[in-house]
This record gives structure tokens, C-alpha cells and sequence, in this order.
């Protein structure tokens, strides 16, 4: 396997996921054994467990099975052909003690100072960015519609227990604007296209030397990007004050924020309505995007390598399925830069 080219083995050997165990172990909250019962499984081994289900994208079930199936997601948790694998049901019970602890965010910034005492530091300023992340559609009525964007629940479903667990009441509608494509004769519509979109927003700041995430948000569909700058986006001890951004970003309020903060932002300018845009914006633009345009291969990264959907109900679970995508990321991409330093 180690010839062959085992991801894994690359993953035990750059990673250090003895650094995790310390939040892990507060966010659980195991008991002492005093009491007896079956000892827990260790917390490390749990956490690797899921940076595999994370990776494939699997469910709880799948990953089961994997586990007890394949060699080189065993020797990367340390197991025997004899020891015991943790079920279905004990993974979600990881994943929903982490979530009910709010743990991920606490997992994600251990990564990053890691990342920080490897010298990977955050520099030559930062990109930030949104991409929308499908849920499961959900089939509501008009009024029930009307109270989820209220914030009431439904009162059809107070007493249905068990509708209101299935019901997703955070995820919301949307249009998602794209390019018209080039028709078979190579002319293209006059119209962009025009689509309804159900799920989350994913939000991060990744910074321009290494492109590593640095600052994340989880959002649902229908928030605005521009607002989401000033919740905490922006990554304060970069070496460089400069932001990247695209137009959604360009306000007022975002402009004196900044100021404030003594950020320089750097957003496309729009084409004024029914007129060229200016050759010196076009330049202008076109300077900006090589920069912004490299936070769009971090998603392109993580929907074709991790499959990224949100198959979970809620905003906080869906905070649990995007935080280890963006921390498996993150180790990825320390594996990258790792290897091509040492082969430099």
C-alpha cells in the first residue's frame, strides 16, 4: 500500500492528530470509569474516523463498513484485523457530542495554529468568498413558509414531534445567477440563467500566500455576502492589510468598516448600466481576478473531493458537515505545501 501511494500513511506522517485530543476530550466529556460500563473509544481514533467520512464523503453506515473493509483506513487508525471498530451508531454520537459542545470551531483553530508553528503564517493578505451548499428540499406550504422566515414554527407541527425533527427550519430558497451558455450556432443568450437553489451558504477567508481557510462562516442561502464581511470574516494578524473580494462586497458600510479596521479592499467595480465599462476598469478588474479568482479552486477542491452536501437538518449540523470539510482541507493542503518543500 505504502508503494502504491497510501493518502493515509501521507496523513499519519505530516499530521500530528495528538494535538486535537485536548478539545476533543473537553467536548466529550467522558466519564471516569468509576461507575463501570464499556470504556469509550478513544477520542483521537474517533476524530480520525471522521476526517475519513469527511474525505469520501460517507454516511455513518458507510463508513462502518470501510472501515471493518479496507486495510489502509485501518492501519491509519491504528487497528487490527481483531479490534473492535466503532458502529453507526457510536459515530453519531461523536459527531452530535461535538456539535452540542460547538466544538468544531475550537478543532479547526487548533489546525490552524499548528499550521501557524509549521510557519505557515497568514500573509500577503486575504480573498474571501461564498458558495452555496445544497440541502434536501423540503415540501412546505405557503403559510408554513411564511413562519419559518418569521422564526415561528409552523402551528401544525408543534405537536408532531416527530415532522418538526425531520423539517429543515434554517435552510432557505434562493436564485443562483449563472453565465448563459454558448448555443450550437456560437451565439450566446442575451439572458443569464436563472436558478432556485435550496441550502446553506459556506463563507471563507483563505489568505493569499498559502491559501489555507483562516476565518469561516455558515450561513443560510438567502443571507446577503456583503453584510457577512463584518461577522467576523476578516482575518486580523495577516501580515498585509489587503482583502480580495467580488462585487457583492462593494458598500458603503463595508468601505467604512474597513477604514476602521485599516483594511484596503479590493472589489470589482460594476459595468455602468447601459454603458462600455472604462479600458482602465477592465484592467483594473481584470489584476483583481487573478488574486480573488484562486479562493473559487478551495470550493472546486472541496465539492469534487469531498462530495460537500448537506444532508443534516438544521444550522448547527450543518456547521458540523462544513467545519471538517474546511479542516480536511486544510491538511490537504498542508500535505501539498509540505511535500513540495521537501522535494525542492
Amino acid at each position: 500500500m505504502s508503494g502504491l501511494g497510501d493518502q493515509f500513511e501521507a496523513f499519519s506522517r505530516t499530521v500530528d492528530f495528538k494535538v486535537f485530543r485536548p478539545d476533543l476530550e473537553q467536548a466529550l466529556v467522558y466519564s471516569d470509569g468509576s461507575k463501570g460500563g464499556r470504556p469509550p473509544f478513544d477520542p483521537v481514533l474517533m476524530f480520525k474516523i471522521l476526517v475519513i467520512q469527511t474525505l469520501n464523503n460517507l454516511s455513518d453506515e458507510r463508513t462502518e463498513y470501510l472501515v471493518n473493509d479496507r486495510l489502509s483506513f485501518m492501519r491509519f487508525l491504528g487497528l487490527g484485523l481483531s479490534d473492535q471498530v466503532p458502529d453507526a451508531k457510536t459515530l453519531w454520537l461523536f459527531c452530535e457530542r461535538l456539535t452540542q459542545a460547538g466544538a468544531i470551531e475550537r478543532l479547526f483553530d487548533r489546525f490552524d495554529a499548528t499550521l501557524r508553528n509549521a510557519g505557515y503564517l497568514q500573509m500577503s493578505g486575504q480573498t474571501l468568498d461564498a458558495t452555496l451548499l445544497a440541502a434536501p428540499k423540503q415540501r412546505n406550504t405557503n403559510t408554513e413558509k411564511a413562519d419559518l422566515r418569521a422564526g415561528r414554527i409552523p402551528e401544525d407541527w408543534q405537536d408532531k414531534p416527530a415532522k418538526l425533527s425531520h423539517k429543515n427550519r434554517h435552510a432557505r430558497w434562493t436564485l443562483k445567477f449563472t453565465k448563459a451558455k454558448r448555443q450550437d450556432d456560437g451565439t450566446i443568450p442575451a439572458t443569464d440563467l436563472v436558478i432556485p437553489f435550496f441550502g446553506y451558504k459556506s463563507y471563507i477567508s483563505i489568505d493569499r500566500k498559502y491559501r489555507f481557510i483562516r476565518k469561516w462562516k455558515t450561513t443560510d442561502a438567502a443571507t446577503t455576502d456583503g453584510a457577512r464581511l463584518r461577522e467576523g470574516l476578516l482575518d486580523k494578524i495577516n501580515t498585509a492589510s489587503t482583502i480580495w473580494a467580488d462585487t457583492a462586497y462593494r458598500s458603503k458600510a463595508n468601505e467604512d468598516f474597513m477604514e476602521k479596521q485599516g483594511f484596503v479592499l479590493k472589489v470589482y467595480r460594476k459595468k455602468p448600466h447601459l454603458k462600455p465599462r472604462p479600458r482602465h476598469i477592465q484592467r483594473s478588474n481584470a489584476g483583481k481576478s487573478v488574486i480573488r479568482s484562486r479562493v473559487e479552486h478551495v470550493f472546486a477542491d472541496q465539492k469534487s473531493q469531498t462530495g460537500l452536501f448537506i444532508r443534516t437538518v438544521g444550522i448547527t449540523p450543518a456547521t458540523m458537515r462544513i467545519g471538517p470539510a474546511n479542516i480536511v482541507y486544510n491538511m490537504r493542503r498542508f500535505l501539498f505545501l509540505e511535500r513540495i518543500s521537501t522535494s525542492a
